[in-house]
């Protein structure tokens, strides 16, 4: 059963979002058609707001960008397990690293609980690089809305 959290990040998904994490993110188009995308370039903006790195052109990114509200839902070890209602903003466009990224602040309007009585989460969505050069432009993203939440 859902347990509504609030509107602060509770420290278990505070501290994934400061060490990495991977979220899938839920939009829906103008004509009411479900879209989810993993990101995995999020970073907290204190405990009421994450930002995130996405393509210009995904349809995600035009989403949010059409309806603002959208969802991230987080699974990851230690039993966190949580889904993120927020508003979406654009706060740079394109993003310093790369032009084809933006940067986009969420938020948060409210955070469910999603831990089951009946399992638990050990280990969230695993991915690796796909080149040192994929790598490289991580880091680069991750720099950047580290030192977005600072200044934002």
């Amino acid at each position: 059963m859902a347990k509504h959290v609030g509107v602060k990040l509770p420290d278990d998904l505070f501290t994934v979002l400061q060490t990495g994490t991977t979220s899938i993110l839920a939009t829906f188009s103008e004509k009411s058609v479900p879209h989810t995308t993993p990101i995995n370039t999020l970073y907290p903006k204190g405990r009421e707001s994450i930002l995130l790195s996405i393509h210009k052109d995904h349809t995600g990114y035009h989403n949010m960008v059409w309806q603002k509200k959208v969802m991230l839902c987080f699974l990851d070890e230690q039993n966190v397990a949580y889904s993120v209602l927020g508003r979406a903003g654009v706060v740079r466009a394109p993003s310093l690293v790369h032009p084809l990224m933006n940067v986009v602040r969420v938020d948060i309007i409210d955070i469910k609980c999603d831990r089951s009585v009946l399992c638990r989460v050990d280990s969230g969505i695993k991915w690796s690089h796909s080149s040192s050069e994929a790598e490289e432009l991580y880091n680069a993203l991750m720099d950047e809305l580290k030192e977005m939440s600072k200044i934002l």
